[in-house]
C-alpha cells in the first residue's frame, strides 16, 4: 500500500493513508492479484496470429461436430511433497516421501467432450509413446478428421511421429514455442495436482500412481461442472505492452 500511495501522490498530488489508498483502488475496480508468469521467450504477436489463423478455426469445426480436436502434453509426476494452502489455526505438516520415482502421463484431451486418452510409464516419454497415443486416438473410430495440438518437444516434433500421424490421417498442429497458455491440457494437469496431490501423503509409489490414474480417469464423472469451467475454450494471449519486466 505504501508504494501505491506514493505512486498516486506522484500522479495526482494527493496523499492518502494506506487504508484510504486501499479503498481508493477498490473503487477503481482494482483488487490484489497474484502475479502470473509466462515464458520470457514467448512471442505474444505470434501467439495471437496462431490463435486466430489455426487454433480457433479448428475449434469452431470441433464445436460444430465436423472435427475432433485434442490437446496433447505429458505431465511428469514425481513422488514428492506437493504443498498446498489450507485454512487452519496452526501450521500443518505433511509427511514427505523420499526418493525421486516418476510417473509419466502422456495425455490427449478432447477439446469438446473433455475426455482424456493416456499412455503412461515409469521411465521416459519418447516418440514411441507418442505413436502409441496416436494409435489410441485413431482406434476411437470417431469418423471425423482429427487434429491434435502439441508443443515442440523433440519426442513429439520428430520424423517418426510425423510419419505415423500421416499414415493414420491425423493432423499435427504444433503450437508456437513457449506457449503453454495455448495448450488446454496444461489446465487439466494443474487440476490433477490440486485434486489428488496437494497436501497429501502417499506411502509408496504404487499408491501414488493409483491416485493419479484414478483422478485422471474419474475427472469427468466427479467434477464435470468444474472441468467445463476450467477447460473452457478461451485462451489468453498477452499484448506486449501488458508484460512487466521485473
Amino acid at each position: 500500500m505504501a508504494a501505491a500511495g506514493e505512486k498516486i501522490a506522484e500522479l495526482t498530488g494527493v496523499r492518502r493513508k494506506p487504508t484510504q489508498t486501499r479503498q481508493f483502488l477498490k473503487r477503481l475496480g482494482m483488487k490484489p492479484r497474484k502475479v502470473a508468469a509466462i515464458p520470457a521467450k514467448a512471442d505474444p504477436e505470434t501467439q495471437a496470429e496462431y490463435k486466430r489463423q489455426i487454433l480457433e478455426p479448428r475449434l469452431e469445426e470441433a464445436q460444430a461436430g465436423r472435427r475432433a480436436v485434442f490437446f496433447v502434453d505429458a505431465s511428469h509426476f514425481v513422488l514428492a511433497a506437493f504443498l498446498g494452502i489450507v485454512w487452519c489455526f496452526t501450521r500443518l505438516f505433511v509427511q514427505a516421501p523420499s526418493g525421486r520415482q516418476r510417473f509419466n502421463v502422456l495425455g490427449a484431451l478432447n477439446a469438446v467432450t473433455k475426455e482424456i486418452v493416456t499412455v503412461t510409464n515409469d521411465t521416459y516419454i519418447t516418440a514411441r509413446e507418442v505413436c502409441q497415443l496416436l494409435d489410441k486416438l485413431a482406434a476411437l473410430n470417431l469418423g471425423l478428421p482429427i487434429t491434435i495440438f502439441l508443443d515442440n518437444a523433440r519426442y513429439q516434433h520428430c520424423a517418426l511421429v510425423e510419419q505415423h500421424a500421416r499414415q493414420l490421417g491425423i493432423e499435427l498442429a504444433f503450437l508456437p514455442s513457449y506457449s503453454p497458455n495455448l495448450n488446454l491440457i496444461e489446465r487439466f494437469w494443474k487440476y490433477v495436482k490440486k485434486e489428488c496431490l496437494y497436501s497429501k501423503y502417499y506411502p509408496n509409489f504404487t499408491e501414488f500412481k493409483q491416485a493419479i490414474s484414478a483422478c485422471v480417469a474419474q475427472a469427468r464423472q466427479k467434477n464435470q461442472a468444474k472441468l467445463d469451467s476450467l477447460l473452457s475454450l478461451r485462451f489468453q494471449v498477452f499484448h506486449p505492452n501488458a508484460l512487466v519486466a521485473a
